[in-house]
């Protein structure tokens, strides 16, 4: 198991500021997942940990060895990609024991190894087959299988279930994140989906425009977002964030928005009154968006099915509500 350092890490494309003084520890055997919208460097950052890019500043320290200006290849680093970057002229087997064969180890070592990554991931019976034979999960588990058996100081994941079904994804999350957890590789894993991150990490960074807006687990992201920008990106839906002074909110500092997630929005007998203006049935619970008399939108969620009314009595609980400072977007 090994240790991740970024110090001040900087990534300028010209005058275009990717990455801005990024700095961060990833401990032992952690999964680290990096989420935010496109564009706000992820990936970049990624890249500088695996050598394809140069940092325009700052450095890059695994297990305490600064690695900045090092060769990707003798970094001993696993990156699994989003296309797979599997050699499609190459069977399974050859794909997952190419690495093996440019470090030279034996072919019994590498048999043994590629055997052993095989039955981790359920390709036995597929060694023989070519990329061209498999399904995009098949696939992805190769260069899974590829990336483990090089016994790696660290893996790195590049959105690697983005081209993945909806119900593939959820069963590959899974099997990856009870892979990282048996193996206890220390990750950097980057995804845009924010239900990716939440069920994959045991902490998470959320981006920003080249900058990390909050590092913490991922109930601690949910539960006290650092800023505004944390606060709608993560979860869903959204949260509703109102002018206080409007929505009729006392007991809150003047200059701040305040914010309640969806689900902890009550439905009472005697409250606001929401006017409903879009029901969407989920199965076990409804999405309800709606109007307040002030004018601003709302959406709660609730358990069960739709309502059969056209108006709602809502309480905001104040101790579930998250107040910001309207001029920074900062938590308060």
């Amino acid at each position: 198991m090994s240790t991740l350092e970024l110090r001040g890490l900087r990534k300028d494309f010209g005058a275009t500021k990717v990455l801005q003084s990024i700095d961060l520890t990833l401990a032992s055997g952690e999964m680290l997942v990096i989420v935010g919208v496109s564009g706000c460097g992820k990936s970049t950052l990624l890249r500088l940990v695996a050598g394809l890019e140069t940092p325009s500043d700052g450095k890059i320290l695994l297990d305490g060895v600064d690695i900045t200006r090092q060769d990707p290849a003798k970094r001993d680093i696993a990156m699994v990609f989003q296309n797979y970057a599997l050699y499609p002229h190459m069977t399974v087997a050859q794909n997952m024991s190419y690495a093996l064969k440019l470090r030279g180890e034996t072919q019994s070592e590498i048999t043994r190894k590629v055997a052993e990554a095989a039955a981790q991931l359920g390709l036995s019976d597929l060694l023989a087959r070519h990329p061209r034979d498999l399904s995009g999960g098949q696939r992805q588990r190769v260069a899974m299988g590829r990336a483990i058996v090089r016994q790696p100081k660290m893996f790195l994941f590049d959105e690697p279930l983005s081209n993945l079904d909806a119900k593939l994804r959820v069963t590959m999350r899974a099997e990856i994140r009870r892979l990282q957890q048996r193996l206890k590789v220390t990750s950097l894993y980057v995804t845009h989906d924010q239900l990716e991150a939440m069920t994959m990490a045991d902490r998470l960074i959320v981006m920003e425009a080249g900058r990390v807006s909050q590092i913490a687990t991922p109930m601690e992201v949910f539960e006290r977002p650092a800023n505004l920008f944390v606060a709608g990106f993560i979860g869903a839906p959204a949260m509703n964030i109102l002018q206080p002074e409007r929505a009729g909110i006392s007991d809150v500092p003047v200059k701040t928005l305040v914010g309640i997630r969806p689900e902890h929005i009550k439905v009472v007998d005697h409250g606001r009154t929401l006017t409903i203006d879009l029901v969407e049935p989920l199965g076990a619970e409804t999405l309800i968006h709606g109007t307040l008399p002030c004018g601003q939108r709302l959406t709660l969620k609730r358990p069960g099915g739709p309502p059969d009314v056209s108006e709602l009595q809502i309480d905001l609980p104040n101790n579930l509500l998250h107040v910001f400072d309207a001029a920074s977007g900062a938590r308060r």
